[in-house]
């Protein structure tokens, strides 16, 4: 399995990112659909290097990515996923109890076979 790449342009991260300015506003992906939508099926992890090495200000909108159950990741930057929860509840999505967010109300729907 690829561990991370954190030099240089790379494609497929390009293709990453380019799926996840895709998520509408008010839904969200997981992680494992973007990785499937890149072509990149069981690569999951992938898809959370890349979005972990964006730089400050870019326009992908990496708060619309979440964990298969519904949750935000915890990440290794102090005070990223209480970020990331308040920048998806200014789009209007809920978090239900234990902080889950209802993944048949929220998630992005892409074609029935790309979709989880």
């Amino acid at each position: 399995m690829p561990g991370p790449v954190t030099e240089g342009p790379n494609p497929l991260r390009t293709r990453i990112y380019e799926i996840v300015r895709c998520i509408p506003f008010g839904q969200v992906a997981t992680y494992g659909q973007v990785a499937r939508l890149a072509g990149m099926r069981g690569h999951a992890r992938q898809v959370g290097y890349a979005l972990h090495d964006l730089p400050e200000g870019s326009d992908v909108p990496w708060h619309r990515v979440i964990n298969a159950r519904g949750e935000i990741s915890l990440r290794s930057s102090s005070g990223a996923d209480h970020e990331q929860r308040r920048l998806l509840e200014e789009e209007g999505i809920d978090f239900g109890s234990g902080g889950r967010i209802e993944l048949s109300r929220h998630r992005w729907r892409t074609h029935p076979v790309l979709s989880e």
